[in-house]
């Protein structure tokens, strides 16, 4: 009888593989993480207007909530801009469902520039956005305009993005 013995033999020892050349580690710092993008703001929908709402309301409420959209203006200008003419289409089409409302068309400007200049380039955007509305059908009778300058700012900061939101012509229903 044979008796061999495996009692002497050992088992494989695992050697450490060496890293592969240049990633030893000491050479480099570790790579950063990957950042975790963040999830885009959330931002709450405009509350909407119901059309039978509107027919109800007082001048003091629908102004209050008006269902008409500010025209934007860029700086020195009184350029209706594609996105202004976008906003005076759908303010037209609101007109135009309320054949009988009156609205003022107020042009206003950023605190830059003197009163007199800012009275003048007030009164044109007012021009502009009301020529536009003309242009889509709106009758002259039933659009008024008026410049307040700088008088009547949105925002009252002294940034350029302040200076952008007074730069408009405002839509106020005067009669209906």
């Amino acid at each position: 009888m044979l008796v061999t013995g495996c009692a002497k033999k050992q088992p494989p020892v695992a050697r450490p593989t060496p890293p592969p050349p240049g990633t030893t580690g000491v050479d480099r710092p570790p790579t950063p993480p990957e950042p975790v993008p963040e999830p885009p703001p959330i931002i709450p929908p405009e509350p909407m207007i119901e059309e039978s709402d509107l027919a109800g309301r007082s001048l003091d409420e629908l102004n209050r909530q008006s269902p008409f959209e500010p025209v934007f203006f860029g700086f020195d200008s009184y350029d209706v801009e594609p996105a202004g003419q976008v906003v005076l289409q759908a303010n037209a089409e609101i007109l135009k469902r309320y054949p009988s409302w009156v609205v003022t068309i107020e042009g206003h400007c950023d605190e830059r520039g003197t009163a007199e200049y800012n009275l003048s380039l007030g009164e044109k955007r007012a021009l502009a956005a009301r020529d536009y509305l003309l242009s889509l059908g709106v009758p002259a009778t039933r659009l008024r305009t008026v410049s307040y300058g700088k008088e009547f700012p949105f925002d009252p900061g002294k940034t350029e993005e302040a200076y952008a939101k007074n730069r408009r012509a405002h839509f106020v229903i005067t009669a209906k």
